[in-house]
């Protein structure tokens, strides 16, 4: 069945790169009659193997590329896939598919890489006549067709040389193709660090803007706090100098202390004396107080009895003078003793 709304895989391969010794086209004709189908036979050998995109076009003789095919079918692939051996095949091509002139044509084989793995000699769709047509007039299209081969022989060996330069040429583009993406991809590399830094650098910016305000107020702060020292130095200045005249003073009021309890020292001394003193004398006045203090006993006893003789015997009234009509002579000496122990006693708690 023919193919004709799929194209066929080709490539720009040119004739001169071609196998065609990997498929034989056998039974051809040299006139194939215009208007009927046309069998293709062709044999596949073991050094190809068939691949389902494979196919068989028909070539106007003079071809230079696989995409100048005038139709094609698909190549079917052979029953027995894991041969080792030559395997014959054919094609039919329908006749309403066919060329309507009178060219020379031939059929090709073609990989589903785009490669010829295969050409038949040429042939026509043309009606044969009579003995001299078969004879006479093929030779001399034969002979004009060989040196069609022979220019496009030369023609094969310029376009051999321009291929391998091409070739080379691209290579050597493929190489400036994949040092052109890399260099994109740096490109985008550095692009995106870019845009991160610019991110960055803004923030930056943004941050430094806010800190420069910062600073200013710091700077006012710092004016502030710098004249706070400036007075806390002052009144540093003004406490130390108070506190050296304090100081000053405390030394004169410790000297004066070690003065005050010098004195004192000297003061408990005298005092100690003079308890002394006072004890002894004490001890020198114990006696009289003692006898003073019987006789005055004895006196008030004296005067009771006086005043109850002189009660019962009525005499004549004198003053009295504690009971005695001169007095008692003791009272006044009591009276001095009394005085004495009051001045003494009070030396003593001064």
């Amino acid at each position: 069945m023919m193919e004709i709304s799929e194209e066929p895989p080709t490539s720009a391969v040119f004739v001169d790169s071609c196998h065609f010794s990997q498929v034989i086209f056998v039974n051809m004709e040299k006139f194939y009659v215009p208007g009927g189908d046309v069998t293709c036979h062709y044999i596949l050998t073991e050094n190809i193997v068939p691949r389902g995109k494979d196919w068989v076009g028909i070539f106007r003789v003079g071809w230079k590329t696989t995409r100048e095919y005038y139709t094609f079918m698909w190549a079917p692939l052979p029953s027995d896939s894991h041969r080792d051996t030559t395997v014959q095949q054919q094609l039919q091509f329908k006749a309403c598919y066919l060329p309507q002139d009178d060219e020379y044509y031939q059929f090709c084989y073609v990989d589903q890489d785009g490669m010829v793995r295969g050409a038949s000699v040429p042939f026509q769709f043309s009606i044969q006549t009579d003995d001299d047509t078969l004879v006479v007039t093929p030779q001399g299209q034969l002979e004009e067709i060989e040196l069609q081969n022979q220019t496009l022989h030369k023609e094969n060996e310029t376009l051999k040389a321009n291929c391998a330069s091409l070739q080379k040429q691209n290579s050597h583009l493929q190489e400036e193709l994949q040092k052109t993406q890399e260099l994109q991809s740096t490109s985008e590399y550095l692009r995106s660090n870019t845009e991160k830094l610019e991110l960055e650098l803004n923030s930056l910016r943004k941050e430094n803007t806010h800190l420069k305000r910062l600073d200013d107020g710091r700077g006012a702060e710092l004016h502030q706090l710098k004249e706070q020292i400036q007075s806390v130095t002052s009144d540093k200045e003004r406490l130390e100098t108070s506190l050296k005249t304090t100081l000053d003073h405390l030394d004169q009021l410790q000297q004066q202390n070690e003065n005050l309890k010098k004195e004192l020292e000297e003061q408990k001394c005298l005092f100690q004396i003079l308890q002394e003193k006072m004890k002894a004398a004490d001890e020198e006045n114990q006696q009289p107080r003692e006898n003073s203090g019987r006789l005055l006993r004895h006196l008030s006893q004296a005067r009771e009895a006086s005043s109850s003789s002189v009660a019962s015997q009525a005499p004549v009234q004198a003053p009295e003078v504690g009971g005695l009509l001169f007095g008692n002579p003791y009272c006044a000496a009591g009276a001095n003793l009394g005085a004495g122990a009051a001045d003494i006693h009070f030396f003593v708690e001064a």
